[in-house]
Formats: C-alpha cells, structure tokens, sequence
C-alpha cells in the first residue's frame, strides 16, 4: 500500500502566492525606521541590563518579555536541561508567592505569565491589559529577581520532565530528531533537547538550580523587552526601579565543545509507530553569517509550505509523503539545515530516493525567477504574519538583542532575502546540502 495522496489545496498557487506576496510588501517592520512603524528606544541600565521599549498604541495589551542569555549552548552533557528546568521553576515560587497566587495575580490583569529555556535563550514571557503593565511588570520582576525554588517543588517539575523525555524516545520523529542533532553536534549544547538528558536532568536538584541562576541571572546577559500601550520614558523609569539594585557581575564563560568534523552517513533505527521518518541534515550558518539569508531562502525554496518544492513534488506529484519540510532555526552560533520527510513503511526506500533527488536537483540547477519570488514572498510573509501580537514582537526584541545583533537586525535581513539570487541559493545548496547525515526511523521489521 503506498502513502495516501493528500486533500486538495484550499487556495491556488497563484492565491497564495499573491496572498503572501502583498503580505511582504505592506506589513511594517519590527523598530526603528522612521514612518514604517511604533519606534523602539534602547537604554542599558548602569548595572549592565538593556531595556527595550516599543510604544505600540493598537491595542490594549503589554507584552514583556525578560530574556537571559542561558540556554543549551551554555550547557554540558553533565547538566543538560538545567536552564529550562530553572525558568519553570521561577514562576511556581517566589519569596512572596507560591505558583497559584502567581497565575492567579496575571489572570486578575486579564494576562497570563509564563517561563521556558531554550538553546541561546530562556525568557520569562507575559502579558497583561495595558491598564495593568506595570504591575505585570512587576510580578516579572518578582519571578524573576526572587525565586523560592523550593526542593519539593523542583523534585515534581523534574519528575514531569523526565516524563517528557521518556516520551520523546516513543515518538519516531523526535527519536530521529533526537539522533541526527546528536551526531551533528556531538557534545556541543546543541546536541539537545531544551528539555535535557535523562540521566543529568536526574541527577539537579536545587542546589544546582541555585548555582546556575547565580550564574546567568546578572543584568548584563538580561534583555528586559515592553511592546505595547507604553511610554518609553515611563518603561526606562520602572525598569530602573525593579532591576536597577542587581549587581553588576561578569557574564558566565561559554566554552562550547568542538563540532564533529561533518560527514555524510546514513543510520537506520527501528521504533513503533505507523509512519515511517527520514531526516537529512548539516551543518548550517550562524544568524551572522552572510549566508544566513541565502539559506533561509533555499529553506524556502524547498520546504515552503505548499508552494515548496517537497510538498508540490513529493507529497502532490508523487503521492509519498505525509509530512515534509525543512527545518533550519537561527542560532548564535552554527546550527543546522535539515530536510524531513514521513511516508508509509512501505514506501521509504522511493520516498528517500526522491528526497535526494530534490536535494541533488536545487545544486545542479538554478531555480527559476518566478520560484525564487514566491519563495521570498513566503519567507517574508510568514514573519510578517508571525509579528502580529505585541508578545512576539517582544520576544523578536529580546531575542536579538541578546543574540549580539541587536534589535535592528530584522531590518537587515529583510533587505538581505530580498537580494538573494538564483547564484546565492545554488552555490548555499551546494555549499550546505553536499554532505549530509540521514537518520531513518522505521516500525520494527515483523
């Protein structure tokens, strides 16, 4: 039995691709330049910790978003998951509150509060009516500036983590996932899942918890981020108020472990499940890298929804896959390109070989000009459509910010993609796409 045909598409190419197209070119960057949309002011406190506010008057909530440069890059396999295993516990216990007044306290401000660990960022992430932002901002300072981490409590989230983990060992995509970012990156923080390896998040406790909190919650690897129905001057001011007694501290060492040298390879692995999994993946530029646009272009190219080249190709002409795409997030540092496909058992061997061939085919041959618009349109589209709200306008500014690019960077990029050539999208596949580690998951053979 070979992999079912996918329903029909609900728009045309042509619609979509005007669709995205005027999304590109109407919707207003992020900050900054004059006249095209809510400006952003910039202070860095004199402790070192940098505020960003974006006066935005549309509408009635305030976003804030305080980032901490901690995450799996800073991490080893002796302690891998510590840092998102602190941010859920900075919002289930303060010195003052336990979780449930915490929860309670950003519900009565119509808004919520919430805290999460990632690979070059943890952020403590909330929103409230704009009525409300300062105490909200000040409930972010609480969690943030003052947490309990109380032993009993740590013990529950990390049980539930584990859960998780083992979960993510049933599952053949993440499993596959799991393996390829393993090889790729060997004992590199990023290697793993935000949510760590079983046998170190087994072993934190709160002690840890209390020593890496020292360790990277100091002012000057903090990004304080507001977007909404604020004040600039009025932002700066209480930022300085809550945040402006912390000490002044160095920034913790980061000492990355050396990348495996890459290499093509191929690896097959056997669990349950009725889908088969195909991941190809490399290595892939740094978000300051002159490639990074480029790349992201040739993302698009092939795994750009509907109009991309493995769903039009693979899934529409062929009938082969369930799922497909490409995946290649920005990082600090080097990260990964990665091309996936889902298919049935029983067509994994011509699901892989076509794969290849879409992946030999954008080296050898410049895509055409109308592909390389849509392409664009889609890329720019998609951010467009993703910084609609005040909470991801907020997490872009600290995001960057805390990168070293700045919050400026967006409007560089976007000029960037916009200049990418048939020539840029080749030479970047051929550059990033010739050498690539394949990770198969398969259901167990009977």
């Amino acid at each position: 039995m070979s992999a079912a045909r996918p329903r029909r598409r609900p728009l045309g190419l042509l619609g979509a691709t005007v669709l995205l197209a005027l999304l590109a070119l109407l919707w207003p960057g992020p900050a900054a330049a004059q006249g095209q949309g809510p400006a952003v002011a910039r202070v860095r406190l004199a402790n070192g910790l940098t505020v960003l506010a974006r006066e935005n008057p549309t509408a009635p909530v305030v976003a804030i978003s305080l980032g901490v440069r901690m995450g799996t890059r800073w991490e080893t396999r002796e302690n891998a998951g510590i840092s998102n295993l602190l941010q859920l516990m900075v919002v289930r216990g303060t010195a003052r509150l336990d979780g449930s007044q915490i929860v309670e306290a950003a519900d009565r401000m119509g808004g919520s509060i919430d805290a999460y660990g990632d690979v070059d960022l943890s952020e403590i992430a909330a929103t409230a009516l704009a009525r409300h932002w300062v105490e909200m901002l000040e409930l972010v300072a609480e969690v943030g500036l003052r947490p309990a981490l109380h032993e009993g409590t740590t013990r529950a989230v990390r049980d539930f983590l584990l859960r998780q983990i083992r979960n993510r060992g049933d599952k053949p995509y993440d499993v596959g996932l799991d393996t390829l970012s393993a090889r790729l990156f060997g004992d590199n923080g990023y290697a793993w899942n935000p949510l760590g390896l079983k046998e170190s998040v087994e072993r934190l406790d709160r002690e840890a918890l209390l020593k890496h909190y020292r360790r990277h919650y100091v002012p000057g690897q903090m990004v304080l981020a507001v977007s909404g129905r604020v004040k600039a001057q009025e932002v700066a001011a209480h930022a300085e108020r809550l945040f402006g007694g912390m000490q002044a501290a160095p920034a913790p060492p980061l000492s990355p472990a050396p990348l495996p040298a890459p290499a093509g390879a191929r690896e097959v692995l056997e669990v349950p499940g009725a889908q088969a999994q195909i991941l190809a993946g490399g290595l892939a530029p740094a978000v300051t890298d002159p490639d990074h646009a480029a790349v992201k272009v040739l993302g698009t190219v092939l795994g750009g929804g509907m109009a991309g080249r493995f769903f039009s190709e693979l899934r529409d002409k062929q009938g082969l896959a369930y799922t497909t795409g490409v995946l290649y997030p920005t990082r600090v540092d080097r990260g990964h390109i990665l091309a996936q496909i889902g298919t049935a058992p029983e067509s994994l061997e011509r699901s892989e070989a076509a794969l290849r061939r879409e992946l030999e085919r954008i080296q050898q041959e410049p895509v055409s000009d109308e592909e390389l618009r849509v392409a664009k349109a889609y890329l720019l589209g998609s951010l467009a459509m993703d910084r609609r709200t005040n909470a991801r306008q907020a997490w872009y500014l600290a995001s960057f910010e805390a990168a070293g690019v700045g919050y400026e960077f967006l409007d560089g990029y976007l000029a960037a993609v916009r200049r990418v050539t048939p020539a840029d999208v080749q030479r970047v596949a051929r550059r990033y796409l010739s050498s690539l580690r394949t990770v198969v998951v398969k259901p167990p053979t009977r």
